[in-house]
């Protein structure tokens, strides 16, 4: 349910080398003699996304009409053997919007640097650029130059529409009402949309709105590249939800002020008010990028006096993870993404990997002290026969007590529960129990991993309003758990079935179109259906 297009390239003038799809268009070239600035640090963003390159690895087509004669420059020794030539300026062409130092951010080669061929910077900084959103194409070509050994780079450009639909959610969930009595189904949507290069300035303006009964989730976003005229980009976001949660897996025994009562499940209400500020650069090439971040939320929630339920054999209190009345949370937090795919939401080849460490700040006033470690990488692998297989792995730890929407839900980790919007829980069940383990015993946990595999299979590819359509099947295996489900589990259970594991797998198709990324699956249906989900 993401968004953000896939898209190929284009390039005009006498070809040395392409870097790309060609078609041409004409245009309006702007040239830059001179250095341009250094990329920006846009904030990634974490689509599945499509695109094709051809089957060679180049990414492009060859052409070669009378080479003009390589740079005299020696190569170094430990240099990649190619042609090589000096590079006299970059040219700009194809953009009627986007202002040419926009594109030229992303371009990380300089007027004066000797220029390989062979230079994989020359294919990532295509990647990047179709990444950014701007554009459906994007194509990298070198021409003839003014002096003999000298080169042009040309980059084609070709503009999409920027109003995009990052991501949706739509589903049906089996939530409780506010005395804890299950109710059976209930619905829950929302819709997150951006302005990804505002009047041409790269600039990215956005919101989100999560909504479902009783609960509200609201976010607001702005993102300045080259921020006061420096290397680092910048972004503010404000957030404010408010948000309930259902915690027990039996039947449960709560305190309210007069008695203590049988309910389905206690509930918690809570809300959020808060926003964040951050930067970002790029290091060590245009595929790498680090952000660094702070963020101050107030919370405000209303908890049980007290509550129980059941754990295996036994009859245990609740920890709802949150702390009753006023809290603040301050938080500061360091994310490293390396990118290399070729399309953001239908990728055919490349890697996507996300490294993030966020420390709870005690010292500036907050009242959660903990620390959360986090890594996701996907690869994208073409297949021989046209399609893509995708390998992924998740891994999360929590040291010290975080607040419950800080967590890790074992919603989040299988595709039979909805996923948590603007870190809204819809849903009151506990997880598909296929192993028959103690995941059903699992809510929330200081301990995250999910290992998978997605084979995505071609069915549309086009050049309008929808660009491609694949049909993609998934499965994985997922564990959710606190420590204490790992150095004492739940009474009742022995051997394997003590590790709290499952299975989660998912049907459904992919889109990737002129307003977004789309993506309907069968998964929510499916667990509907009446699936273990209990322990002993």
């Amino acid at each position: 349910m993401f968004a953000v297009a896939s898209w190929p390239c284009h390039a005009t003038g006498e070809p040395l080398k392409t870097w790309g799809t060609a078609k041409p268009e004409p245009s309006q070239a702007t040239t830059s003699q001179v250095p341009p600035p250094p990329p920006p640090s846009d904030r990634p963003t974490d689509r599945p996304q499509d695109g094709a390159l051809p089957a060679d690895g180049t990414g492009g087509h060859l052409t070669t009409p009378e080479p003009p004669e390589p740079s005299p420059e020696p190569a170094p020794p430990a240099a990649k053997a190619g042609l090589r030539y000096t590079l006299e300026g970059v040219e700009v062409r194809g953009n009627t919007s986007t202002l040419a130092r926009v594109v030229l951010r992303y371009v990380p080669f300089r007027a004066g640097d000797v220029l390989d061929v062979d230079d994989k910077e020359l294919l990532l900084t295509r990647f990047r650029l179709l990444g950014t959103g701007f554009f459906r194409d994007v194509e990298l070509s070198l021409r003839r130059g003014t002096k003999r050994g000298y080169v042009v780079l040309v980059v084609h450009v070709v503009e999409r529409n920027t109003i995009v639909v990052n991501d949706t959610w739509l589903g049906l969930s089996a939530d409780a009402e506010p005395n804890g009595k299950a109710r059976p189904l209930t619905a829950y949507g929302g819709i997150d949309v951006s302005e990804l290069n505002l009047a041409g300035t790269g600039i990215a303006l956005g919101g989100a709105m999560a909504i479902a009964d009783g609960q509200l989730g609201l976010r607001m976003r702005l993102g300045v590249p080259q921020f006061l005229g420096s290397s680092w980009s910048a972004e503010t976001q404000l957030l404010y939800n408010n948000a309930k949660d259902f915690f027990g897996t039996r039947d449960v025994l709560v305190d309210d002020p007069t008695q203590t009562v049988s309910q389905d499940y206690a509930v918690v209400s809570y809300r959020r008010f808060g926003g964040l500020v951050g930067a970002g650069h790029e290091i060590g090439g245009v595929a790498t990028r680090v952000f660094f971040d702070y963020r101050l939320e107030k919370i405000d929630a209303t908890l049980p006096l007290a509550a129980s339920q059941r754990r295996g054999l036994d009859i245990e209190p609740i920890d709802f993870y949150l702390i009753g009345g006023s809290s603040v949370l301050s938080t500061l937090s360091a994310t490293i993404v390396h990118d290399t795919r070729d399309e953001p939401f239908l990728p055919t080849r490349g890697w996507h990997v996300l490294g993030r460490a966020e420390v709870s700040l005690s010292p500036l006033g907050s009242d959660y002290p903990y620390a959360k470690l986090g890594l996701r990488g996907s690869r994208w692998i073409p297949l021989p026969w046209g399609h893509v297989l995708r390998i992924e792995g998740v891994f999360g730890t929590i040291f010290g007590r975080a607040p419950l929407f800080e967590k890790f839900y074992v919603g989040d980790y299988t595709d039979l529960r909805p996923h948590r919007a603007l870190d809204l829980a819809f849903d009151r069940r506990a997880a598909p129990n296929f192993f028959g383990t103690t995941i059903a015993e699992i809510r929330y946990g200081d301990y995250a991993t999910r290992i998978g595999a997605e084979y995505r299979i071609p069915m549309y590819r086009g050049t309008k309003s929808i660009y491609g359509v694949d049909f993609v099947s998934s499965v994985g295996v997922y564990g959710v758990a606190n420590l204490r489900d790992l150095t004492n589990p739940a009474r009742g259970y022995s051997g394997l079935s003590r590790v709290p594991v499952d299975l989660t797998f998912n049907l459904g198709l992919r889109a990737d179109t002129a307003v977004g990324g789309f993506a309907v699956g069968i998964a929510n249906l499916i667990g509907f259906i009446p699936i273990r989900s209990e322990g002993p």
